[in-house]
């Protein structure tokens, strides 16, 4: 499901890279490893990071891992049916040590799964989705509240009609002890449809995300979902100011919204964008490619303490690779690593991680390594 819809006026001069330094922590081999690492990584406060694999593991339905600067641990390798399977999401981790995410497919119906794996690698199944009025491949990832409830987005399923009948897709909550219910399912029409994201929660419980499609002008949307199901378009992207948004959304202390878009803009190469509390946006970037530029963020963004933004481009760059880049509040941008493919990996489409220090982790989905006709995917550190 990914996979399909994946390969679905001014420009603010983009600084040189600084004196940035890469250290490539991990490359995977595409064996037992794993390969392809799609989710976004977590960073807990020993320094051990968290995230997983597309594809490879001991029964090739991808992996959750642990990184360590002494080790990496497979805490679990899917099979398909029922565990689930192609994690594309990431994990999110309570305080006793426990992993939730999404499989995108597997469980009992080949629907995908929510799972939670334990610090001792033990996987359970909370929920298998049945298609509609079920939700249909979950490749967003949860989010957890207080109460250990976990909220998600579903790429298709629900009760609207859109996709030859599969359905538009939902928004859910399943509990923690396992019983899911549909909070929305989308109509296809102002609203959008096709969630690739994964959600926001603020402190009211209030759900934020985006739609890849529909909306007013068709090039997707971002939402805002109340506790009692009432959703409301924050906007609805018209192609200039980006297209087809597929990244989580991030939130300041004032209740802006900022995200990417995959395309769009005035190169059509994607954007950077604000969504204030009222809904207003403002466009920060626009990707222009190249040789000195990103372009096609598929990824989310890291927000620090300055409100400066953090994110990477699947293409653009030096190689033509990918790059890491940072946005101040006031839209410059600047090219902080450049991808080369071969040792430091290439393609990233996770969003990444910041320690207390700055540094920035993250992954990519090719390079790093010849053992894959592409490599087989990198984790990465770049300081500052």
């Amino acid at each position: 499901v990914a996979l399909a819809f994946l390969s679905l006026l001014m420009l603010t001069a983009a600084l040189p890279a600084q004196a940035q330094t890469e250290t490539v922590l991990y490359r995977f081999s595409g064996v037992e490893d794993g390969i392809y690492p799609w989710g976004n990584l977590i960073l807990d406060s020993h320094g051990h990071l968290y995230g997983t694999t597309g594809n490879g593991g001991a029964s090739g339905g991808g992996t959750v891992f642990e990184l360590s600067s002494r080790h990496k641990k497979i805490l679990h390798s899917f099979s398909g049916q029922p565990d689930g399977a192609l994690p594309e999401s990431g994990v999110v981790r309570d305080k006793e040590g426990n992993l939730y995410g999404t499989t995108c497919c597997g469980g009992a119906s080949n629907r995908g799964t929510v799972y939670k794996v334990t610090p001792e690698g033990v996987e359970t199944v909370l929920h298998s989705f049945q298609g509609p009025p079920d939700g249909i491949g979950p490749v967003g990832g949860v989010v957890r509240d207080s109460k250990g409830n976990l909220y998600g987005a579903t790429s298709m399923g629900g009760t609207g009609n859109c996709n030859g009948g599969y359905g538009c897709g939902t928004v859910f909550e399943v509990t923690a002890s396992g019983k899911e219910r549909v909070l929305y399912s989308f109509t296809g029409q102002s609203d959008g449809y096709n969630l690739l994201a994964g959600l926001l929660r603020d402190e009211k419980g209030n759900l934020y995300g985006t739609t890849v499609i529909g909306g007013v002008n068709s090039y997707g949307t971002v939402y805002k979902l109340t506790r009692n199901g009432s959703l409301t378009v924050l906007h609805s992207f018209a192609g200039a100011d980006g297209a087809n948004p597929t990244a989580v959304l991030v939130r300041d202390k004032a209740g802006n919204l900022y995200g990417t878009t995959g395309d769009g803009g005035a190169y059509n190469m994607g954007t950077v964008f604000e969504i204030t509390r009222k809904g207003s946006e403002k466009v920060l970037y626009r990707f222009a490619g190249g040789s000195s530029d990103g372009s096609y963020p598929r990824a989310g963004v890291a927000l620090d303490a300055n409100g400066n933004l953090y994110g990477t481009t699947y293409s653009g760059g030096a190689a033509n690779k990918g790059t890491v880049f940072k946005v101040t509040p006031g839209g410059v941008e600047t090219i902080l690593h450049n991808f080369t493919d071969s040792p430091d990996g290439a393609n990233p489409v996770n969003k990444v991680t910041l320690d207390a220090k700055g540094n920035i982790y993250g992954m990519t989905f090719y390079g790093g390594d010849t053992t894959c006709s592409s490599g087989c995917g990198i984790v990465f550190k770049v300081t500052p």
